[in-house]
């Protein structure tokens, strides 16, 4: 099981359950999944630009990514239905948990000038979402066999109610939010 895990288990869900009052255990919030998304307008002139899309992400994350494709035609951006435009991973279980060890821990602190990740970035509901301006800050990636620096969204979905029992879960987790 994956070290993050445990540290939920053992650390987080008590500390959640006596800080928000929970009655019961299937109340404290907990990760539901992590989305990263890679989107790629240039994709639409070369072809081979979603495969290095999808080679980067499936290094970062250890799964094959989901391409995606246009749902409507956009004439002003040359963009036709079905174009392929982006790819996604939807991270789950021990998968989930071992990226966000490595988001945290390995990835985050090699962000130059790094002060913390916006903690004002949850939708209301519970769910966190961020960006990253480079895939270099991943070991896996390494600086030669890259053609473009792209960034890419990453989605935390929760089963927190709100936003404070949201961002109490991520920061017991690790999440280096600013001060």
């Amino acid at each position: 099981m994956a070290r993050l895990q445990e540290q939920y288990k053992n650390d987080a869900a008590p500390a959640l359950m006596t800080k928000f009052g929970y009655k019961s255990v299937m109340q404290i919030p907990k990760i539901e999944k992590v989305v990263i998304n890679v989107a790629a307008g240039d994709a639409k002139d070369n072809a081979k630009v979603i495969d290095a899309i999808v080679s980067d992400l499936s290094q970062i994350t250890g799964q094959k990514p989901v391409v995606c494709k246009a749902r409507k035609s956009v004439a002003n951006f040359k963009l036709r239905e079905g174009m392929n435009i982006g790819a996604k991973v939807t991270l789950r279980g021990e998968r989930m948990y071992e990226f966000i060890d490595r988001l945290f821990n390995v990835a985050l602190p090699r962000v130059r000038d790094f002060r913390g990740i916006n903690p004002n970035s949850f939708d209301g509901r519970g769910n966190y979402s961020m960006g990253l301006k480079e895939q270099l800050i991943f070991p896996e990636i390494s600086y030669d066999k890259i053609d473009k620096i792209r960034g890419m969204d990453i989605c935390f979905v929760t089963t927190a109610k709100t936003d404070e029992e949201a961002r109490e879960l991520l920061s017991l987790l690790g999440a280096p939010f600013a001060k």
